[in-house]
């Protein structure tokens, strides 16, 4: 079975993983009942690991004539472990700690860890809610008022942070019972309150010392524990809440390779990591079960020898493995950052330990596929300007909205919870990308050489048939083509055309490189998808004039046609060049973001990719970013991977930062596959589509004169050669920083600002300046970069805080070069008419509470408002 399914890959091994402390008291030292939780990075930190409570040390033992051991020296000391750097140290924060405690529970919320429960010398801590704040360098300790009743005193229970929003805990002892009630408590609803829940579904058994794990889309999995009868149990659980408010218990699929308790487990993306744990009487698991991974994508279990199809035994077991023994272990903490899972202490026996494990969430398997993240859509031309101290930037947005719920016609601002909603997201996901930037730096080696294309390594390949083509100059036409705000009903007659320098932030006509290199062009025969399935699709969904949204939200098609479309677009993508190499006229498109809607806009309003259209004399070419955030990701990428199945020569997509499992888990396209697909469908197509991504191209050369690229050159690409070099499937950890900086970076604020600047999208991320596009664009004999990844409310630079209210722009290189914008702007909101109310208002209100939650597309040249850590948002 896994032989069919190449996505399944076996689970990791872990290694030691040498640290650094500065005196004896920084390092946590031996310890066991303790929790480790991994924190967003803040203004000056890193992503961090925070080390909480435990017991330090043991009475009993062979050395005793009593029986077994006692767990002794529970203490309520806190260390923090920075990723970056490898280092530990003690922190004591401000204010009343909570009292020592070790098999209590832990989770974080943002910059913030969140302690309940356990017990200590003097009995079981109380249920009081404690909260350590790490935000800034004061660091402090709160406890939470919280009315009413409660879960109650309890330990060896589990609690993590559901949906970015709700503290679940569930299970425990409560010192007369074994427990197997759930509570959780809205964080964003004041005051503060425990609510017990009463969930549908297959529910779980009483049971302790189990595990759980809250996974990106906001199903918190249980794993295993000890029930009352003191057996261990081999059984996972996943607790999700539905848009009604009403939570479920599901019965996770598979087969566990062994029962287990006192345990540790975390997710990376799909993959739940468990590790260790005891089996009943205290002995410890060993052989391959003590490492194992839920794929929760997949529904199967995994071991370091693949799939597991049935329990694992230790019988026969004689060849000794010191990373299977490095594992035997119970009572132990892990935490997760980016691809990597971490482990420290635990119990081996009457043994304390204190090393600290490390391993990766495998690079090539469905759920990682690149570590990044960010919100964008818009196209910028990045472009030299010789002899002269600075660059010109030129953007262009590609769809209005934002994905977001338009105010009122003309509204560019919003109210202040709005905003801070907004900013409380745009936070998350700067989180995210700060957290997987920093994993990705640590698995990296030392960075690519740098390579620059010399004259010598520059020969013509071939002539271009029309000469007079490769002989022009890159210049921006004088006048745009808009279609003008309007009511309601069809665009016609709505198109003008306005003189550039009505717009904010003109963008400057370019100065010429003269450059004529040609390259080979490769043949591609279109790869046929069954029952032509691809032109199913296209006449389907390629209605520009009449495409209207499904009425219930049900998507056309199944997990198996999903599967097909992939695997015929995925082998054309794989024997396409990282760098595509085209000739104008081309149509240049930004980040889509599932607004399938103004796609459609554009195609009906400056022509569409069919032989009715102009596929026949212009080509494609679309800078990524097709998924999230809009309501319709599924229609657009489909649609485009049909269109490149159909004009394989003509129709062509490069990779965004959303084409990537880790971001689009998070912001939308996730939660749309299972919406709209249903559990099984829909999480089978989102897995089949991320790893199709990791085959796209990454950039493209148009005459070999236009460099377009989704992100940027950040400070490690000099040369189109780097690029070339990267090879196909790629993560994001793979590529290294090469691809970090092509999908994530940025222009600088303005052409005055030069060289490298830190990225408000992240730690580790930077923005160019001029001075570097000048640099590049001369090695490379380019004269022009076209890129995406930001928003632009003209096309111009032109900021408005408060939803993406802007225009939408595509990029036209015709023939002789002469590069002309042409804009939508965003429709006002739908009028209440019997076309439009109230059920078409209601079938899309089910994302627009999830997209006022979600970051805005950052938007150029503007600070951003200082709110803590929320100043890392807009990413």
């Amino acid at each position: 079975m896994a032989g069919s399914k190449p996505w399944l890959y076996p689970a990791p091994t872990y290694k030691t993983l040498e640290t650094y402390w500065d005196t004896d008291d920084d390092a946590p030292g031996p310890r066991c009942g303790h929790t480790l939780t991994a924190i967003a990075p803040t203004k000056t930190h890193g992503p961090r690991l925070i080390l909480f409570g435990g017991a330090t040390a043991i009475e009993g033992g062979a050395s005793s004539s009593a029986p077994g051991i006692r767990l002794a020296g529970v203490t309520n000391s806190v260390h923090s472990y920075d990723v970056l750097t490898r280092k530990w140290a003690r922190l004591r924060p401000a204010g009343e700690p909570p009292s020592v405690r070790a098999a209590h529970a832990a989770a974080a919320v943002g910059t913030m860890v969140v302690f309940q429960g356990g017990i200590g010398p003097a009995g079981h801590s109380t249920d009081d809610l404690y909260v350590l704040d790490l935000t800034n360098d004061k660091y402090k300790w709160h406890r939470v008022v919280v009315q009413g009743s409660g879960p109650g005193p309890r330990y060896g229970h589990v609690i993590d942070l559901v949906a970015q929003r709700y503290l679940v805990t569930v299970s425990g002892n409560d010192g007369k019972r074994v427990l197997s009630d759930a509570w959780a408590l809205d964080t964003a609803q004041k005051p503060y309150a425990w609510q017990k829940l009463n969930p549908e579904g297959d529910r779980p058994s009483a049971r302790m010392y189990a595990t759980a794990s809250a996974r990106s889309d906001g199903m918190l999995l249980l794993c295993g524990g000890r029930d009352t009868s003191g057996a261990p149990l081999a059984d996972a659980y996943g607790l999700l809440m539905h848009r009604n408010g009403q939570w479920e218990w599901t019965l996770a699929p598979g087969v566990s390779p062994s029962p287990r308790y006192q345990h540790a487990a975390v997710f990376v993306g799909a993959r739940l990591h468990v590790t260790g744990g005891a089996l009943r009487g205290g002995r410890a698991i060993e052989g391959e079960a003590a490492i194992a991974v839920l794929d929760t994508a997949a529904g199967v279990w995994l071991d370091r020898n693949g799939l597991v199809t049935s329990p694992r035994t230790n019988k026969g077991h004689t060849e000794y493995d010191p990373s299977l023994e490095l594992m035997r272990r119970c009572r132990h903490a892990s935490a997760s950052v980016g691809v990597r899972i971490y482990i420290y202490g635990g119990l081996r026996g009457d043994m304390l330990l204190d090393d600290f494990l490390v391993a990766e969430n495998s690079a090539f398997q469905s759920d990682i596929n690149s570590p990044i993240l960010t919100s964008d859509r818009a196209s910028t031309i990045t472009s030299p300007k010789l002899n002269q101290s600075n660059a010109s930037l030129y953007s262009t947005a590609p769809t209005p909205d934002g994905g977001l719920e338009v105010p009122s016609s003309g509204a560019t601002s919003m109210d202040k919870s709005s905003m801070e909603k907004l900013a409380e997201a745009s936070a998350a996901e700067a989180e995210a990308v700060s957290a997987v930037w920093q994993a990705m730096q640590a698995a990296s080696s030392a960075p690519s050489d740098e390579t620059s294309v010399s004259d010598d390594k520059s020969q013509a390949a071939e002539t271009i048939s029309d000469g007079s083509d490769t002989e022009a100059d890159v210049r921006l036409h004088p006048r745009a083509v808009v279609v003008a705000k309007e009511a309601v009903g069809n665009l016609g007659g709505m198109v003008r055309q306005l003189s550039l320098d009505q717009f904010e932030n003109e963008s400057r006509r370019m100065v010429p490189v003269n450059n004529d290199l040609s390259y080979p062009t490769r043949k591609f025969t279109r790869q046929k998808s069954p029952q032509g399935l691809h032109k199913k699709i296209i006449s389907t969904l390629l209605r520009p004039r009449n495409w209207k949204a499904p009425a219930n939200r049900r998507f056309f098609l199944d997990s198996y046609e999903v599967g097909e479309l992939c695997y015929a677009a995925e082998q054309i993508f794989m024997h396409e060049p990282t760098v595509l190499q085209l000739k104008a006229p081309v149509k240049v498109f930004g980040d889509l973001h599932g607004q399938f809607g103004d796609l459609m806009r554009l195609f009906d309003e400056y022509g569409f990719p069919s032989t009715a259209g102009d596929i026949t004399y212009i080509d494609y070419l679309f800078l990524g970013d097709y998924v999230d955030r809009g309501q319709h990701s599924l229609e657009t990428i489909t649609l485009l991977l049909a269109l490149k199945i159909e004009y394989p020569e003509n129709v062509h997509l490069i990779r965004g930062n959303h084409e990537a499992a880790d971001i689009n888990a998070l912001f939308g396209f996730r939660l749309e596959c299972i919406e709209r697909m249903g559990e099984n469908d829909g999480i089978w197509a989102w897995t089949r589509f991320n790893q199709l991504f990791n085959f796209l191209p990454l950039a493209a050369l148009i005459e070999k004169k236009i460099i377009c690229m989704h992100g940027g050159i950040g400070r490690s690409i000099n040369s189109v050669e780097q690029i070339e070099k990267l090879e196909r499937p790629i993560t994001m950890d793979a590529g290294s920083i090469i691809l970090m900086d092509l999908l994530w970076s940025d222009p600088t604020e303005n052409d005055s600002i030069e060289g490298l600047r830190p990225n408000a999208r992240g730690p580790g991320l930077v923005t160019f300046g001029p001075d570097r596009v000048t640099d590049f664009c001369k090695k490379n004999k380019l004269q022009l970069i076209i890129r995406a990844h930001e928003c632009v409310m003209d096309g111009f630079e032109r900021f408005a805080q408060g939803t993406a209210n802007n225009a939408g722009a595509i990029l036209v290189v015709g023939r002789g070069l002469v590069v002309v914008p042409k804009l939508i702007h965003p429709l006002p909101p739908p009028l209440q008419s019997p076309e439009t109310s109230p059920e078409r208002t209601l079938e899309d209100t089910w994302m627009q509470e999830l997209n006022i939650q979600r970051p805005p597309t950052p938007t150029r040249g503007r600070p951003q408002p200082d709110l803590d850590r929320n100043s890392l948002a807009y990413i």
